[in-house]
């Protein structure tokens, strides 16, 4: 369904997998890959919000370099070696590019992220209040010296988290969302009894939950049609 494209990024270029929706409009929705990088899973989340009637974009943080699903200890190192200003100027080129797609409507942009994408969705929208105004994050949120400052964030939050979670834990997840609410934020997050990356749509580290991902997806697109529909 989609295809890659390049993009403007603050002087330079970037890639990504974009899908448009076949009715040929929809809001735009910036999609923020996993550890592995830009693979077949995340083309297929891309397709699938595409169904849902946006116009979806991943762009490719790691330029060119995937992960297999094999390989945990690589994608821990691209991760770590992601320059982190290259990435925020990546997924912010990703936002023009969509405000400005021919094919995109509505108020303003959405973000969902899976694992670091759902760390990075956080940032993407504390940094581009200006066009950001909901995001979905799975199973991944900023922690301790790593959270942005707060208070620029406007965008709608709808939050999915992991019970059985090493990297991103529950307490934690549940102790940012009432620092969120305290400050006034609009954030629900709901802490799921599974695994991380119960989403991944390929079993990457064996935690999907199929039964789970079918409820909690539709949940997910009408909250950003919500927020989004003009």
């Amino acid at each position: 369904m989609g295809q890659i494209v390049e993009f403007p990024s603050n002087g330079s270029s970037a890639r990504g997998y974009l899908a448009v929706p076949s009715g040929g409009r929809g809001p735009g929705v910036v999609v923020v890959q996993e550890w592995w990088g830009l693979d077949h899973s995340l083309e297929v989340m891309v397709d699938r919000l595409a169904e849902g009637g946006f116009v979806a974009l991943a762009p490719d943080l790691y330029r060119g370099e995937v992960a297999r699903h094999e390989e945990p200890d690589r994608a821990a190192e691209l991760m770590q070696k992601l320059p982190p200003d290259r990435a925020a100027r990546d997924m912010s080129g990703a936002v023009d590019f969509l405000a400005g797609h021919e094919a995109a409507s509505g108020d303003g942009i959405g973000v969902v992220g899976f694992c670091m994408g759902g760390m990075l969705a956080f940032h993407l929208a504390a940094h581009r209040p200006d066009k950001v105004r909901a995001i979905v994050p799975f199973y991944g949120f900023p922690q301790g010296d790593h959270e942005p400052d707060w208070s620029p964030m406007v965008a709608a939050v709808q939050g999915h988290m992991a019970e059985r979670d090493d990297f991103f834990g529950p307490d934690a997840a549940r102790a940012l969302e009432q620092k969120l609410q305290a400050m006034g934020k609009d954030v629900a997050f709901t802490v799921h009894p599974a695994g991380h990356a119960f989403m991944n749509p390929e079993n990457a580290l064996g935690n999907t939950d199929e039964a789970l991902a079918a409820r909690v997806w539709p949940e997910a697109l009408r909250f950003l049609h919500d927020h989004l529909d003009g």
